[in-house]
């Protein structure tokens, strides 16, 4: 249950003017929380561990999109 309140406190922290550092710390928690939370799924099957992994990922998405950057364009 611990995991899944650290889940619910990352999923509502602010995250405004990110330094890139801060970005990948940030990835790389929401990768490990996903991670944690897949674990206690295998186990319960619960519908709403499966809700908020998915909302992480989108929050994860969003980071990583950001931290890749726009490809160049080919001319």
């Amino acid at each position: 249950m611990d995991l899944i309140n650290r889940a619910l406190e990352f999923e509502q922290e602010k995250r405004k003017s990110l330094s890139t550092s801060d970005r990948v710390r940030i990835s790389r928690e929401a990768k490990s929380l996903i991670l944690g939370l897949n674990e206690i799924y295998k186990q319960n099957k619960d519908q709403s561990i499966m809700d908020i992994m998915k909302r992480l990922t989108v929050i994860k998405q969003k980071i990583e999109k950001r931290l890749k950057g726009r490809p160049l364009t080919a001319s």
